[in-house]
């Protein structure tokens, strides 16, 4: 199952790309979709283009974004939460489901601590993908975002299997 994660951002949405066979996860592509200063439409719209692109391009099966959290800055938050509505809608409308995890459970999944540092998370999906290379922060949250939605994913199922194992 091919596995796309997104870091929701206004400026920089980053994005990554996993397989996942079993308990293998592979890298596939990562990258950061930029927006520049402007309208906050034509910023939006600019996402909107170039996270499609990445869908067109990799064709991921299942989907995850992060949560935003809340800062003292309203506007700001405001923003952020639009860039977030883009990296929802896309994959929706590309007929997939989408799931939500919040920045602690995805670095509890990752790292195995919910108040991980950046660099923490970095060197985890690192040692997850081993050779990837990562075009940046952004992305490197993103493959995280990824990983978790494999994890659940898996855990899930294995439930289901479970349930369905014990009702037959």
């Amino acid at each position: 199952m091919r596995v796309l994660g997104i870091d929701p951002g206004l400026r920089n949405l980053g994005w990554g790309v996993i397989d996942v066979a079993g308990n293998r996860l592979t890298h596939v592509a990562n990258g950061i979709c930029h927006s520049d200063s402007g309208d906050l439409a034509d910023r939006l719209l600019s996402l909107h283009g170039q996270l499609t692109a990445v869908l067109r391009q990799w064709a991921p099966e299942a989907a995850a974004v992060e949560h935003t959290f809340v800062n003292k800055d309203a506007v700001a938050t405001l923003k952020l939460g639009q860039a977030r509505g883009i990296a929802l809608l896309v994959p929706a409308q590309a007929g997939l489901r989408v799931g939500e995890y919040a920045p602690n459970a995805v670095k509890k999944t990752v790292v195995g601590v919910g108040h991980a540092a950046k660099v923490q998370v970095d060197h985890m999906v690192r040692l997850h993908l081993p050779g990837v290379v990562i075009a940046g922060p952004d992305a490197a949250d993103a493959l995280a975002v990824a990983i978790c939605h494999a994890h659940h994913l898996q855990s899930s199922g294995r439930l289901a299997a479970a349930v369905q194992r014990a009702a037959g």
